[in-house]
């Protein structure tokens, strides 16, 4: 069994040798995902997708909750429409991919292939909305999206990725710019609760803001090396887009007026924010909440009489508590275990004769490999137990990852020092102007990760140009 292990695990290359490689062997060797024949576009395997809908269902009942409803806009959008708002088209235009013939004949008019969706929703807006009895109007859609990156990566960077958008438009200022904050302590609340992963709230600089925005706000993560992961973000639009795309309605005071509007939305990159915030040498290690099988059970000697049946009886018996797979396959127990633990599943039981004999079984959590013995009429209350414990630990073990490569620094010597020496986050003041934030750039290599909320006062000053300081950003190196 231990050989079987053995040469299992040794198809992941370990993270300290090559933090990449070893990213893309979990998401092949895990069977998240396969390259496909169009290069840039991959195919999300069954398990996956798994993965992937029970984010959106998460995702979907708290956006429900709020009163958002679903809907569905059209993927291709006439370049005439695509063109109305001039920061959009120019922000996305070296990533957009166009549609020229429809059958064998050339189109009147090229057609974009959705790489957002601002346009669409602004569209449809313009023929629904009439009065301030229609608002707000809460939307929301689950689609893909086409962007033709240079560079791919599974997750992080792919030319088609899935996603969720939300837009919004609301009568009032006010409403909008609280509808924006709701929605980026939604995305915190579900990376910190459900997917076990710290985050820092804040807005994006204007060099780094979606193209068209007003204000964006970010929630950034850390990975396991150090490097930066936007993990979601929420748009404040103001009436531009309104007044772009000729959204109006019928005020109160009985005259036209524009809405105010929102996007915001999160994709599948967050897979790859699991991966590399909670993975190891041998493989993934999923959050509880996101699990397609929180719960694996294994017989041990299973040709023994009575040891399969009783793990039948159990993987039925605890349905009301876990998701569960029964692997009763043919396959050694070693080799088992170890193709469990690359899929990341939290918790293993394991149950043999011994184990019947004595009414036990044995858990087995995924992240510190800790074993428990368990009386079998106690698994119900041990098993959701046991998940709370290890869904802490993976978030404990994160948060102590960020802080430990979080650094501040006053001076441009120091932060050139930092990176010399160390990969993470670095804090600094900031004088909010442009040209310091490109230099930070082309002197450390950092992009700006966001205006934290949470601010601290580290100098008086700008450590680029002297000058005296606004507020304080966190810069990284970012996937």
């Amino acid at each position: 069994m231990a050989k079987d292990k053995k040469k299992l695990v040794e198809a992941i290359t370990a993270q300290e040798v090559d933090f990449a490689q070893w990213y893309t062997d979990i998401c092949k060797k895990a069977e998240l995902v396969e390259y496909s024949s169009v290069k840039g576009f991959t195919v999300l395997r069954p398990y996956g997708y798994a993965i992937w809908e029970n984010i959106q269902q998460d995702l979907d009942a708290r956006f429900k909750a709020t009163g958002h409803e679903n809907v569905a806009m059209p993927m291709l959008i006439p370049e005439s429409l695509l063109k109305k708002e001039g920061e959009l088209v120019n922000g996305f235009a070296p990533e957009v991919a166009w549609v020229t013939t429809g059958g064998s004949e050339p189109l009147e008019e090229r057609l974009a292939v959705r790489p957002t969706s601002e346009t669409m929703f602004c569209d449809h807006f313009a023929r629904v909305l009439q009065s301030y009895r229609d608002l707000p109007m809460l939307y929301n859609q689950w689609c893909s999206v086409v962007r033709w990156e240079k560079t791919t990566r599974p997750f992080l960077r792919t030319r088609e990725f899935w996603w969720q958008e939300g837009h919004t438009i609301h009568e009032t200022q006010a409403e909008a710019e609280a509808e924006t904050e709701q929605q980026l302590n939604c995305y915190a609340d579900f990376c910190e609760h459900d997917l076990c992963i710290p985050v820092i709230k804040g807005r994006k600089t204007d060099k780094e803001k979606f193209a068209g925005a007003e204000a964006t706000y970010t929630i950034e993560a850390m990975m396991k090396d150090g490097k930066a992961l936007q993990s979601g973000t929420s748009h404040y639009f103001g009436d531009k887009f309104s007044r772009a795309y000729d959204v109006t309605f019928t005020g109160r005071d009985n005259t036209l007026q524009y809405p105010f509007q929102t996007s915001w939305g999160c994709t599948t990159r967050l897979i790859g924010a699991i991966i590399m915030t909670h993975g190891d040498d041998d493989g993934l290690i999923l959050p509880p909440a996101i699990a397609p099988i929180q719960v694996v059970i294994v017989p041990v000697a299973a040709h023994k009489p009575g040891v399969l049946e009783k793990a039948q009886e159990l993987a039925e018996s605890l349905k009301s508590v876990a998701r569960v797979k029964l692997d009763d396959s043919d396959k050694a127990p070693g080799w088992k275990f170890s193709q469990w633990e690359m899929k990341g599943v939290p918790l293993r039981i394991e149950v043999g004769p011994r184990d019947l004999e004595q009414g036990q079984c044995v858990l087995v959590r995924r992240d510190n490999r800790e074993k428990q013995f368990v009386k079998l009429e106690d698994l119900p209350t041990a098993i959701p137990a046991a998940l709370e414990a290890l869904a802490k630990a993976l978030y404990d073990r994160a948060l102590e990852n960020r802080e430990a490569r979080t650094f501040a620094a006053t001076t441009m010597d120091e932060v050139q020092e930092l990176v010399k020496t160390k990969t993470g986050f670095i804090k600094t003041m900031w004088c909010g102007d442009v040209a310091c934030e490109e230099a930070m750039k082309e002197k450390a290599g950092l992009s700006s990760r966001c205006m934290p909320f949470a601010q601290e006062h580290l100098s008086d000053v700008c450590p680029v140009c002297g000058k005296p300081a606004k507020t304080m950003v966190v810069w990284g190196i970012a996937y």
